[in-house]
């Protein structure tokens, strides 16, 4: 049996998590792999708290830097988040040689062309299952069981926050913000919750999935991004009846050699698997050329789950490092191109559902139906809700497919109407042909 000596930065929940899970099966992990995992060194500015789980003495350390700069260090675990000291240790680590693994989304959203060519240019290697789907192994799939197909598209909910918002709202009617506040009484969410709830945690790990599957390092400024924040019960109410769920989507395609992004909320079927996902798990569809249609499912977030990925990576590192690998297929595979071609956000095209609150007058409806078709925009379906007291009913509206610009641009007009009496709602629909 060989050693890998493993030094961590960062002993908060997801590190707690990976002490708990080698020290509960690292004889399973030596028996599998041959190679024993020793926890060296651990860093963190708190090393008083207990985590629950007990340490040799001289493994804890407030001096990251000294754990990095350790020779009896084969590899780094970085889990100090944010963007800023997680960058420099991270990059100071592949300068001497020595893998990192991490769980940093956003790290690897802002400065992953810097990180994958460090990696590169120091023959090691930087693993980041974790970043995307917590314990769900989705980026192994990708660059492993799928890497004989060219990507075709791939809709994942990535947010488990979002996710158990929505599904507490469907399931019980509740308003958004009464089911927030519990979320973050039960540790969903964050406070502040903007990251969840404005979409932006799943843009970060959006533009991870869409780098590897495409082979070049996505810009944040490709993913058009909008969040769940202020959704109402009705809407949720109104796809229900329609036969739609509404989920947090990151929708990622090739559309004709350009690479289509973004993360909206968006009317599913309620047949297809992607609706059927609930609570606070995460799931990703992808569909590649060969392989059609896969899905993957587990828990996105959470000690043992993102552990569990983290620990993953620290043994295919080490055994990329002890087999002399070099550069591992986790940076090859991000840096197959110097850049991609991005869709446009205006150019996207897509099938939405618009909720309208129009005056109870003759005629309201025909302005509406001109202003869409001045704007190339088919109708599949109208609804019209109840009359409400004050003198306006709402309508509901599927459209067939348009181009983005189209949309934002009936829809100014239809808001600036007379009869409109509130502002339009409006969603993407995907029906996932």
């Amino acid at each position: 049996m060989k050693e890998i000596r493993i030094g961590i930065l960062g002993f908060g929940t997801v590190g707690a998590g990976v002490v708990e899970g080698i020290q509960k099966n690292g004889d399973l992990i030596a028996e599998r792999t041959g190679i024993v995992p020793v926890l060296a060194r651990i860093a963190d500015l708190d090393i008083e708290t207990d985590r629950g789980v007990d340490l040799p003495e001289g493994v804890l350390t407030t001096d990251a830097m000294s754990v990095i700069n350790d020779a009896d260090v084969d590899l780094i675990v970085e889990l100090v988040g944010g963007t800023t000291i997680a960058r420099t240790f991270t990059l100071e680590a592949l300068k001497q040689g020595k893998p990192v693994i991490t769980a940093n989304k956003a790290l690897l959203a802002d400065f992953g062309e810097e990180i994958y060519k460090t990696a590169r240019e120091y023959t090691t290697g930087i693993y980041y299952e974790a970043a995307v789907g917590g314990g769900i192994p989705i980026l192994r799939a990708q660059r492993a069981g799928l890497i004989g197909n060219h990507i075709e598209s791939i809709y994942g909910i990535l947010n488990g926050t979002c996710n158990y918002i929505l599904t507490r709202m469907e399931r019980e009617g509740l308003p958004f913000e009464t089911v927030l506040a519990e979320a973050q009484k039960l540790g969903y969410a964050e406070t502040p919750p903007d990251l969840d709830i404005d979409g932006i945690d799943s843009a970060h790990k959006a533009v991870v999935l869409a780098s590897m599957a495409y082979g070049a390092p996505v810009p944040m400024d490709a993913c058009p991004t909008k969040g769940i924040r202020g959704l109402a019960a009705s809407e949720i109410t109104n796809a229900a009846e329609l036969g739609y769920r509404i989920k947090l989507l990151a929708i990622i395609k090739d559309n004709e050699g350009e690479v289509e992004l973004s993360v909206e909320p968006t009317l599913v079927p309620q047949q297809h698997m992607v609706a059927s996902v609930s609570d606070s798990f995460n799931a990703v569809f992808v569909k590649g050329d060969i392989v059609d249609d896969t899905m993957y499912y587990g828990r996105g977030a959470g000690r043992l789950p993102t552990g569990s990925a983290v620990i993953g990576d620290i043994m295919e590192a080490a055994a990329d490092k002890l087999h002399g690998v070099g550069v591992p297929v986790s940076v090859t595979m991000m840096l197959q191109k110097e850049t991609l071609p991005y869709c446009p956000a205006d150019n996207i095209v897509k099938r939405c559902y618009v909720r309208l609150c129009l005056k109870d007058r003759p005629g309201a409806m025909a302005q509406v139906m001109t202003i869409f078709g001045k704007h190339n925009i088919s109708i599949a379906s109208v609804v019209q809700k109840e009359r409400h007291d004050e003198g306006y009913a709402p309508v509901v509206i599927l459209t067939q497919d348009a181009r983005e610009s189209e949309f934002v641009a009936a829809m100014d007009e239809i808001e600036a109407l007379p009869v409109s009496s509130c502002t339009p709602i409006r969603m993407r629909l995907e029906d996932f042909e």
